[in-house]
């Protein structure tokens, strides 16, 4: 049995015996050379800006001088890994980077659980007000942390959490828990119901439906949430400084200021500093970037 050919046919405005092969027509949104051209020199350049203050802050950390960002030529022929030795070997960096590891893991421990458990509540459940208590938790973020700092301060010493691990890891919930309930409730509006009620007809209870059906499904949701938990603890300097009055509890965010006085300001070590601290949150980052952009981007489609 032969195949037939499609042979293609000339344009009406072209004689069929034109013997110039037939254009082929530009497939729709398919753009051209030059679109693709101009698309990644904007690409490249933005690319550029992002990595040009990591590379600068690398830079600098290799000068000797606390003075040397001021004649940022010069280090090219004094570069030395110094600065790196001394934060290790003549500081309490490590002391900083444990109390940083326990308060920002804890944070992400207790922020994702509650947040996910609130997300899937309201996703699920129509209880009253189920409405009003997203946006309450919404409403939370409106204020400013220097209108929070007292009160916080005043339930902190009435509990007894003061200069404590726990007092700072619920702080941090109480600003990473109503960003990432709104987070886990749009993701869990994308897993179909019918999922809950398979699990209830196999006999499981709903806490036993939502850990062991709901949330394998919600790791994408899941990893945005602990990636913002974990940098919102991280990072953050004010509550930190009130809080934590030991300075072998400092965080490495508090610990990088001892290195700016009244008069004096070691940019060097701050800069070595910087680097160091952007190491714990890159490997973070590196475990949880296959699920990020699926979960940031899953729950804007529904609900």
């Amino acid at each position: 049995m032969s195949t037939p050919t499609v042979t293609p046919t000339a344009p009406a405005d072209r004689p069929a015996d034109d013997p110039r092969p037939p254009r082929t027509a530009r497939r729709r949104g398919r753009r051209g050379p030059a679109a693709r051209l101009t698309s990644h020199g904007i690409l490249i350049v933005a690319s550029l800006i992002a990595l040009f203050p990591v590379a600068w802050l690398v830079f600098l950390s290799l000068g000797p001088d606390k003075d040397d960002y001021l004649r940022p030529g010069g280090i090219w022929g004094k570069m030395t890994l110094d600065n790196y030795a001394f934060v290790l070997q003549h500081t309490n960096f490590f002391d900083w980077l444990k109390s940083s590891l326990i308060v920002s893991l804890g944070t992400t421990l207790i922020g994702v659980l509650v947040a996910a458990t609130t997300g899937y509540a309201v996703s699920r459940m129509r209880f009253p007000g189920y409405k009003k208590f997203m946006w309450v938790l919404l409403v939370t973020q409106m204020f400013p942390v220097a209108v929070l700092m007292v009160p916080m301060y005043q339930i902190l010493s009435d509990l007894q959490l003061i200069d404590s691990y726990l007092g700072l890891i619920l702080v941090y919930c109480s600003t990473a828990v109503p960003y990432c309930a709104w987070l886990m409730k749009g993701y869990f509006d994308t897993i179909p119901f019918e999922i809950d009620e398979a699990g209830r007809v196999d006999g499981l209870t709903p806490i036993g439906t939502f850990a062991r059906l709901i949330l394998p499904l919600a790791k994408p949701g899941l990893a945005v949430a602990a990636f913002y938990s974990f940098i919102t603890a991280f990072g953050e300097v004010a509550f930190a400084t009130t809080f934590m009055l030991d300075d072998e509890k400092y965080t490495l965010a508090v610990g990088l200021q001892s290195f700016v006085s009244e008069h004096d300001a070691q940019r060097n070590l701050m800069a070595a500093t910087a680097v160091l601290i952007a190491i714990p949150v890159s490997a973070f980052f590196y475990l949880v970037q296959k699920n990020l952009v699926t979960g940031l981007t899953a729950g804007g489609t529904k609900g």
